[in-house]
């Protein structure tokens, strides 16, 4: 991972950017003057307005390429715009006023990109209890051609705009396998515009999206696969344990173990970094809850054992050897307890050859020509 920052939560988001395609110029223009500080909470608001900036001088130059008529050259600054929005909006306390506001230009520019790009992807509305689940579907299917399709969740911090960007749809669809892509409760449009908080229960959203999938000629139902990164690696699992409907699951990064963590933390014996500055508010927010002990007594739930021996479909969990935030033993636990998957595979990425951090962000490109290998392997020949 590329340490440019002298902290890790700020590198950690400078390398997803890096990973979804943004320009290490542009990154040095905006951020250069933030190299020498070492407090991430301190300064998240410095860093915040750094990237905004960053993203609304490329907007801007969109928006004259486009009304020249330059709707390409336009997508690609869009496309790099909303990477740099969605770094700028991770990191500030979740009620920093100007967050919300960039939240809206990461929506917009995404959707500049896409509308001028004409990439393949359609935004729609997953239907989830009273509300609904915000997602993003890129299918390669037809009517009289149904195609395989994954159901990808994210993690405890992540947007469905950037799990497109991080290129694994475009992998999955040169293999023949649409996605969708779902901000499920607890992140992305789900928490920010529809107030809806993360939960143990994966299967009850996860069987929302399968429902809605089935209302699409475009989709194969019996090929319907399950997968999520980081916090997913336990809603991956879950979600396939309890719900028979899906045919294979992808973890993206084990996590076995939630609570166990948690409590560690709060103790002083777990060493672990965090993802974000403002790491226990942003759990608070996340998971709809006023104290940290309150989010205890949740993440407690969290927790795999006594659920993985219910998989019973092809399982592949993938982990980086020098994650610095969820140990690598969560990976090799949760390959261990699929006792009743018909098959299950563990791709531990080493330093030596790269993907060895958390969800391989730094090298992401490695572990996502993986996992489309392996689902199309899987749900082709299903």
């Amino acid at each position: 991972m590329f340490n440019y920052f002298k902290v890790y939560s700020w590198n950690l988001a400078l390398s997803m950017a890096l990973d979804a395609g943004a320009n290490m110029d542009e990154v040095d223009r905006a951020c250069r003057v933030l190299r020498d500080l070492e407090d991430d909470q301190a300064h998240a608001n410095a860093f915040f307005q750094a990237w905004e900036h960053g993203a609304a001088r490329l907007a801007r130059s969109a928006a004259e390429d486009e009304q020249a008529g330059h709707r390409l050259s336009a997508a690609e600054k869009y496309r790099r715009a909303c990477v740099m929005y969605i770094t700028a909006e991770r990191i500030p306390a979740h009620d920093h006023p100007p967050r919300l506001a960039a939240y809206d230009e990461l929506l917009r520019t995404f959707a500049k990109y896409v509308a001028c790009s004409g990439a393949n992807c359609e935004k729609v509305a997953v239907p989830f209890g009273e509300s609904f689940l915000p997602a993003l579907m890129v299918s390669v299917g037809t009517g009289k051609a149904p195609a395989p399709c994954i159901v990808h969740f994210n993690g405890l911090d992540g947007v469905k705009e950037y799990l497109y960007l991080c290129g694994l749809p475009g992998m999955l669809a040169q293999r023949g396998v649409s996605i969708l892509l779902v901000d499920n409760p607890g992140v992305g449009e789900a928490l920010r515009k529809n107030g809806l908080h993360n939960a143990p229960e994966a299967e009850i959203p996860a069987g929302a999206c399968i429902d809605y999938l089935s209302t699409r000629v475009d989709v194969d139902t019996r090929r319907i696969g399950m997968m999520a990164l980081s916090l997913g690696g336990y809603h991956a699992p879950r979600a396939t344990a309890f719900e028979p409907r899906f045919a294979c699951c992808v973890a993206w990064g084990a996590n076995y173990d939630w609570g166990k963590r948690m409590r560690a933390r709060l103790a002083g014996t777990y060493a672990a970094q965090k993802s974000v500055p403002h790491y226990f508010e942003h759990i608070k927010w996340v998971l709809g809850q006023e104290s940290v002990e309150d989010c205890v007594k949740v993440t407690d739930r969290f927790t795999l054992e006594g659920v993985l021996d219910r998989i019973r479909v092809p399982i592949y969990i993938t982990h980086g050897e020098d994650d610095r935030q969820i140990p690598v033993t969560d990976a090799t636990r949760t390959y261990e307890e699929c006792v009743n998957a018909p098959s299950k595979a563990l791709r531990i990425f080493s330093a030596e050859e790269g993907g060895e951090q958390h969800c391989s962000i730094g090298n992401m490109s490695l572990a996502t020509n993986a996992m489309a290998d392996w689902i199309a392997d899987v749900l082709k020949t299903a």
